[in-house]
């Protein structure tokens, strides 16, 4: 976690004016949505936390709920950032997914008392701070891309079924939003029983999706792939239900 932070503050401090204005404005409001709710947070008090003009808080951020956009993206690109990094030499697929996932858990530390602050507002879902909202695409996008990378350089990838294989990063990214569901909740030191939930149900997943090769199950996994390509992935595409 000490890396990833300090990792974070250089890069911070190498970007333009601009983006460092722009990361300012977006830290003040996660610090405010804390201490204060999301609801009770204006702009005009993130910009004069800030000491930026309100004018100038909107001109990065048109609302609220754009920051909170705005805060996906940042979380989605140090995920990948970190993926990237810890998956480098690892093969086997199944620790590929656990290491994919407890990034996310990793990255995601420092927002973890913020998270319950936005949950209800995120669960509604026509809010654009929804996970499945159309604001929410390209953070969505570069998260499903993440699994698409674990399951391309892992030993598996190349022996499943063609089209279980194209939606397979949706469905993984999918199991993060389940662990992301009850890291919200929980309130162990550190988050460490959503740690251990992720130890525990990444390698049943990671079974599934071998077992799933095997023509004694075929017939399953098309059902399953017909299921997801009508009911389920269009919504994680889109944001939008068919």
């Amino acid at each position: 976690m000490k890396d990833v932070k300090e990792e974070k503050k250089a890069d911070e401090k190498k970007a333009p004016k601009s983006e460092q204005t722009r990361t300012l404005i977006l830290e003040t409001a996660m610090r405010l949505f804390e201490e204060r709710g999301y609801d009770k947070t204006t702009m005009r008090a993130i910009a004069q936390e800030a000491g930026v003009s309100v004018g100038n808080a909107y001109y990065y951020f048109d609302s609220k709920a754009s920051l909170i956009t705005g805060f996906y993206d940042r979380m989605s690109h140090e995920h990948a950032t970190v993926t990237r990094e810890r998956l480098e030499g690892v093969e086997d697929f199944g620790e590929r997914l656990e290491t994919a996932v407890m990034a996310w858990v990793d990255c995601a530390e420092p927002y973890h008392q913020f998270a319950a602050q936005f949950f209800s507002t995120a669960a509604d879902p026509e809010s654009p701070l929804s996970p499945f909202s159309d604001e929410s695409h390209p953070a969505r996008a570069e998260a499903v891309q993440i699994f698409r990378d674990v399951l391309q350089g892992s030993q598996v990838g190349p022996k499943l079924d063609a089209e279980l294989r194209a939606l397979l990063p949706d469905l993984l990214w999918l199991h993060l939003m389940g662990v992301v569901l009850y890291w919200v909740f929980d309130r162990s030191e550190g988050t460490e029983r959503t740690r251990a939930f992720v130890r525990k149900c990444t390698p049943m997943v990671a079974r599934a999706v071998r077992l799933s090769r095997f023509k004694v199950v075929r017939p399953l996994v098309r059902d399953a792939v017909d299921l997801m390509q009508e009911f389920v992935v269009p919504k994680v595409r889109s944001g939008v239900a068919k």
